[in-house]
């Protein structure tokens, strides 16, 4: 089994990592930390969640010196102001074990606090490019004493248009500094970035070169816009920690004040709110004190949320490629996870192209918690249109048979026969003759006649009606009203005469 130790780093990061309950290196870890500690520049591909912030920060830790006031040594660029939390978090305990400081910068929080941080002397800095950049507009701070530059997320800063500022970041740092990129895909402007910044990196991916979604269950329900909430909160009862993606913000509050009202404790995450709102909602979701994170695609990359059991789709996401994102909450570091996505009529056609995207094909179904509950969370058993390797023992996908072994019944019950149905030819059945029209306009007259003899016999006249007046019958042709009420041509003339 490798260690830390056998990766080259030093005694007292090891016992500042064991006292956090790390012993083993990942395997990204394992492949980065060897070339990170003799200095050169790495590239590497890598998902989210598989243990990156220790594969760049123990070599930073162990290479960087201590830095002077208002001139970092290292520093680490991110997209997002959580992912920016999330990485000084980590870094903080180990860094405070052998007397470095850290300090994270980024948008929606008072200048005051850093402006005094710098002043003291920060020797890692972990920062989002708009507010590093205001900050070197105000001389807050120097980039020329960096020496390691750390690029996390770099595909997520290319689709966020951060590409320029990042440019202009590594322009104004040192010249003889290393330079570590992590990105999921290394493509477009990554590639770009690569070419002109990094010194013939090394090269190391890890994992597929796409994102997998293979050791999550995907689910497409049938819903209408009302019922959504109520199937919600009878998902996260059932799965427990679970979050939950919304396309915009006044969706996710309004979301998460009907989970309120289903008696449920909810945070909500999305880019209108404050920084201390958003560290908040998340300390209380990764404590446990709130069973759902209700979110925009803010939380669908970087965030890395241990023991989430459930993605819920409340909104289908743009394309395929933040599918993949969102889902990525789940299921990470080996485990599995469910992806249930809530699909209206007028979404299905765009929904049909996501799937295509990711590379999945699944039917849409009625909404069911408990059956899905009950099946195998392998995806090999799940109904898979493109899947022809079936055994012929086995019922066909979706017919009546298979849904009797789904929900625990005999699987050779046969379907209740129904005479007159649209089948019954095959079953041996006879259908009902249809009726022929003129056969029913036959009846029809037949009927007729029948009530106009039976009046005959009562004695009861037949009285006509024209419009709302009764007429009599005995009354001359000229004399009677017309359906309007009123007298006829030849009676009028009569009586001008």
């Amino acid at each position: 089994m490798v260690t830390f130790y056998d990766l080259g780093i030093g005694s007292s990061l090891v016992r500042a990592l064991n006292r956090e309950g790390i012993t083993e290196p990942f395997e990204v870890q394992c492949e980065v930390i060897p070339d990170a500690l003799l200095g050169r520049d790495v590239c590497c591909r890598a998902p989210t969640g598989s243990g990156k912030t220790l594969a760049f920060g123990l070599p930073m830790l162990a290479r960087m010196t201590q830095a002077e006031s208002k001139r970092p040594t290292a520093l680490i660029l991110t997209p997002t102001r959580e992912l920016a939390e999330q990485i000084r978090k980590v870094l903080n305990p180990l860094a405070k074990s052998i007397d470095l400081e850290t300090l994270s910068v980024y948008g929606g929080t008072s200048y005051g606090k850093q402006f005094r941080a710098l002043e003291n002397g920060v020797d890692i800095l972990v920062a989002c490019p708009g507010r590093l950049l205001d900050l070197l507009g105000r001389n807050a701070l120097s980039l020329n004493d960096v020496e390691i530059v750390v690029i996390d997320e770099a595909d997520r800063m290319a689709d966020m248009g951060f590409m320029k500022p990042v440019s202009k970041i590594l322009e104004a740092c040192g010249k003889d500094r290393q330079t570590v990129l992590f990105s999921a895909t290394l493509d477009d402007e990554v590639a770009v970035l690569i070419k002109k910044y990094l010194k013939k990196p090394v090269h190391i991916g890890v994992g597929a070169k796409e994102i997998s979604i293979d050791s999550m269950k995907h689910v497409f329900w049938k819903t209408d816009r009302g019922g959504k909430t109520t199937l919600s909160a009878n998902i996260v009862k059932r799965y427990g920690r679970t979050i939950l993606f919304c396309r915009t913000r006044r969706g996710v509050e309004q979301v998460g004040k009907q989970m309120k009202a289903e008696r449920l404790d909810c945070s909500t995450l999305h880019g209108g709110l404050n920084q201390r709102q958003r560290d908040a909602a998340m300390a209380r979701f990764k404590n446990g004190k709130s069973s759902v994170l209700i979110a925009t695609d803010v939380a669908a990359r970087g965030i890395d949320i241990e023991g989430v059991s459930c993605v819920i789709h409340f909104d289908p996401p743009e394309n395929g490629k933040a599918y993949k994102h969102r889902s990525g909450r789940t299921a990470r570091a080996g485990e599995r996870g469910v992806v249930i996505s809530f699909v209206q009529k007028s979404q299905q056609r765009a929904v049909n192209r996501i799937q295509k995207e990711v590379g999945i094909k699944r039917r849409y179904t009625e909404p069911n918690v408990e059956a899905l509950e009950e099946q195998e969370s392998d995806r090999k058993d799940e109904p898979n249109i493109d899947n022809i390797s079936q055994k012929k023992s086995a019922p066909r996908a979706h017919s009546f048979e298979w849904k009797n072994q789904r929900k625990g019944k005999s699987a050779n019950q046969k379907r209740p026969e129904k005479n007159g149905s649209r089948n019954s030819r095959k079953r041996g059945g006879n259908r009902p003759e249809k009726e022929r029209p003129w056969e029913k306009n036959k009846r029809y007259n037949s009927k007729k006649k029948a009530n106009a003899s039976s009046s005959d016999k009562s004695g009861k006249k037949n009285k006509k009606y024209f419009g709302n007046r009764p007429q009599k019958e005995d009354a001359p042709k000229h004399q009677r009203r017309n359906r309007k009420g009123r007298r006829s041509r030849t009676e009028n003339k009569q009586q001008n005469q």
